[in-house]
């Protein structure tokens, strides 16, 4: 994010100095190099500042903003699972009043879990709970 603003203000210095979008992006993949941002986004800000847009800051976007994946509710979460691992995300989505895709980020992304034979684990085991852990399974076969 901070590079890509940092190349709207070479755009848009571009743009002031009558430099077509062609010329804007060989000395932006000069300067920039790998992290240069694409040809078409580009030309749709180079478009924007010939335009007479003045702003590099994206604009607000509609939509409502995301409300379920906030702190207190990861913590919820962590502390209903810290209780019980077995609960499906349905089941925390009931019990928390929060909505099963919001639970299933939290769950995954927030607190890097996965299902293992009906039990949320983090994913990354040490060697003493991997063995911990296939033993629990084993004797779930048994």
């Amino acid at each position: 994010m901070e590079g890509s603003i940092e190349q709207r203000y070479a755009i848009k210095f571009c743009v002031r100095l009558g430099k077509n979008a062609t010329e804007t992006y060989s000395m932006l993949r000069e300067a920039f190099k790998d992290d240069c941002i694409s040809r078409s986004q580009l030309g749709r800000w180079h478009k924007d500042f010939s335009e007479g847009r003045t702003e590099v800051a994206d604009e607000q976007r509609s939509g409502r903003p995301t409300t379920a994946r906030t702190d207190a509710n990861v913590e919820r979460v962590q502390k209903l699972l810290d209780t019980d691992r077995r609960l499906g995300i349905r089941q925390i989505a009931d019990t928390l009043d929060i909505i099963t895709f919001a639970v299933h980020g939290i769950i995954t992304q927030d607190l890097a879990m996965r299902k293992v034979c009906a039990k949320l684990v983090t994913k990354v085991l040490i060697q003493e709970q991997k063995i911990s852990e296939f033993c629990a399974v084993k004797h779930c076969w048994n």
